[in-house]
């Protein structure tokens, strides 16, 4: 599938920066002219994917978050959000509803929640290495809305 556009951004795994990603995520989509319900289905996607690389690929340090986003063709956004942290063992596992390595105060929910957001959800990981979740999510073209030039 054909790169429209893409941005790579970096940053420290420390919770005040979920709202940053989130803005910065929603910020390069509005390129793609979504409807409200998308940014905050992608805002929530990327939540649950950057509160993952907190709390389960770093959980006793700091370490770095990468995300990159692009735009392909056919009004379809890209997310993919990385670490180099602890990995997981058991990708399968970690994807059931209510399975968390995280503590009694963590849900179990992230990558439910991902996958309800998005249109696919793809999971790559090695134990002691890092994941890389990317996920896409199709953007309506909105009725009557004039196409843009997105090559310049």
């Amino acid at each position: 599938m054909k790169t429209i556009n893409e941005v790579t951004l970096t940053f420290p795994s420390k919770s005040a920066n979920e709202g940053y990603a989130r803005a910065a995520v929603a910020a390069f989509a509005a390129q793609l002219d979504p409807t409200l319900d998308e940014i905050g289905d992608i805002k929530t996607a990327v939540s649950e994917a950057v509160t993952n690389c907190t709390v389960h690929a770093y959980p006793d340090c700091v370490g770095k978050i990468y995300i990159k986003l692009r735009i392909l063709e056919n009004n379809i956004f890209e997310i993919s959000v990385r670490d180099r942290g602890l990995g997981i063992s058991d990708i399968e596992q970690a994807k059931t509803p209510m399975f968390t390595t995280g503590g009694d105060d963590r849900s179990g929910m992230g990558f439910t929640i991902m996958e309800s957001f998005t249109d696919n959800l793809k999971i790559r990981s090695q134990k002691g290495k890092g994941t890389t979740v990317t996920m896409r999510k199709k953007i309506s073209m909105r009725a009557g809305g004039a196409t843009r030039d997105r090559n310049s």
